[in-house]
């Protein structure tokens, strides 16, 4: 089950990030992630009533879900800007390294950590670094795949704080009031104040990208919870494979073309995000 629920998981993700990736290029971010919010509050907000107001939404429960929501969107607003400036070959695999940067902030808090769990992580920086870096062989077809890398590497670090405070809340919250933060964060940050300045409207060509990555991206998140409750290394590591997922999609719908030295970096990135969950 963790295996299954995992790739169906990795296989959500990296829809959510080609589409965003379409989109993006069409509305610019701010207007993408509110209309992804919007779905996403949508079809979430009917669970939430569904499952009541649990005992555990005290004052510091709902101070994590704050953390928690509006890390995601903002890490979606930078990943979305990253997709805009750069390849998914290469912003897809740096964000994929939020794991690792959750991982670090609990060892910065005083969480103990194996020495292989240490030599993961380093490959994970050593791979962001290669990526980011490396000479890119197609420069003309993303506007700046170096600022796009840069981007990316933001969203992993502000996605790892969300991530972190998730961690705190998937014990005591069920599932949708947790995914109900950024929707909420989202919907009152972004979409209400772009709805009253009549700046929401997108081209029609956008709505069913848009529709496509907030409905991915809710289901990826119960594909994933159902799975780590099998087995969360193992899930973990599977679903972290929507990385190299959507860079070969990409290659295949958008002709994206990585260097060999991008490739190398991909490939210490996804090694490491897979080792490091497996080790931790």
């Amino acid at each position: 089950m963790s295996v299954l629920l995992g790739a169906l998981t990795a296989v959500l993700w990296s829809v959510s990030t080609l589409a965003s990736t379409r989109s993006v290029r069409l509305a610019g971010q701010v207007t993408v992630v509110a209309w992804v919010m919007l779905v996403g509050l949508v079809e979430t907000v009917p669970l939430v009533i569904a499952v009541g107001v649990p005992a555990a939404l005290d004052a510091r429960a709902v101070g994590w879900l704050v953390v928690a929501g509006t890390g995601n969107v903002t890490g979606l607003l930078l990943t979305y800007a990253g997709l805009r400036q750069g390849k998914v070959g290469i912003v897809a695999p740096i964000v994929a390294s939020e794991g690792a940067v959750a991982a670090v902030l609990a060892i910065l808090l005083g969480e103990h950590v194996s020495v292989a769990a240490g030599l993961a992580l380093a490959v994970v920086v050593v791979g962001v670094v290669v990526s980011a870096v490396a000479p890119d062989p197609v420069p003309q077809r993303v506007p700046h795949p170096l600022r796009g890398a840069l981007l990316a590497g933001c969203a992993a670090l502000v996605f790892g704080v969300s991530l972190f405070a998730t961690g705190h809340l998937s014990t005591t919250l069920p599932a949708p009031w947790i995914l109900l933060a950024p929707r909420l964060v989202g919907g009152l940050a972004l979409t209400l104040p772009l709805a009253a300045r009549r700046r929401l409207a997108v081209p029609r060509s956008v709505l069913p990208l848009v529709v496509t990555s907030g409905t991915a991206e809710v289901l990826g998140f119960f594909t994933y919870t159902l799975g780590a409750r099998h087995g969360v290394a193992v899930t973990s590591v599977i679903a972290s494979q929507f990385a190299p997922l959507a860079a070969l999609a990409a290659y295949v719908l958008f002709q994206e073309r990585l260097g060999r030295a991008q490739v190398g970096g991909v490939l210490l990135l996804v090694v490491g995000v897979a080792a490091t969950s497996l080790a931790g």
